[in-house]
């Protein structure tokens, strides 16, 4: 058994937009919105993190404010939305409403060109979920990641189809707190002090 927090990253400097791989940092804004989600520092033993530095700066300052060990994995990066990279939503309605109509539909077979495709997305993903989980067995992990990552992982836990994943909704600096069982979720925690309640006190998981 293992407790998990998935945190997606806070506000990112340029607006909103497909940012996949276009490796842009936290606003102002951002920054303060991931330390308010992130009060109840003694939750964790290790900080796990996307190298996109959205996610990795605050993790790194988290990591090192708490004397926590820190790790960068490469598969937890966002999606590559290829040719749609920092494009907002409004303008692809302009130029390609097609595309990005068929895209909400049916995300599976309609990836944005020269982009990354949902199949190959979920191995690395869930690729990287299962080593973590191997290395770090019994510890309290934070990993700092992103909304298409987020999704991903609570897709696969939850045993929900890949054409759900557009269903979940993780807003800038979402953070979710999991106890996993056997690759699933054994429990959803509702709110820090319902963490509070159940953590051991020793740090390491009973």
């Amino acid at each position: 058994m293992s407790f998990i927090s998935l945190l997606r990253h806070g506000e990112v400097k340029g607006g909103a937009c497909f940012r996949g791989r276009q490796d842009d940092p936290l606003s102002d804004l951002g920054w303060q919105q991931m330390h308010a989600a992130c009060q109840e520092h003694d939750f964790w033993d290790v900080v796990i993190t996307s190298p996109l530095q959205r996610c990795a700066a605050f993790a790194h300052s988290f990591a090192e404010q708490y004397n926590l060990p820190v790790e960068q994995d490469k598969r937890l990066a966002e999606i590559d939305f290829g040719d749609w990279e920092g494009c907002s939503a409004s303008q692809l309605m302009e130029q390609h409403p097609d595309q990005l109509s068929n895209f909400w539909r049916d995300p599976i077979n309609n990836p944005p060109p020269n982009g990354e495709t949902l199949n190959h997305f979920q191995q690395r993903v869930i690729s990287a979920w299962q080593q973590l989980n191997q290395r770090h067995v019994e510890k309290r992990i934070l990993l700092v990641t992103h909304g298409g990552v987020i999704r991903m992982l609570l897709c696969h836990l939850q045993q929900r189809p890949l054409s759900s994943l557009m269903e979940q909704e993780v807003k800038y600096a979402a953070l979710f707190h999991l106890l996993i069982e056997h690759d699933r979720i054994a429990h959803l925690f509702s709110s820090k002090d319902d963490v509070l309640a159940w953590l051991p006190k020793s740090g390491v998981l009973s």
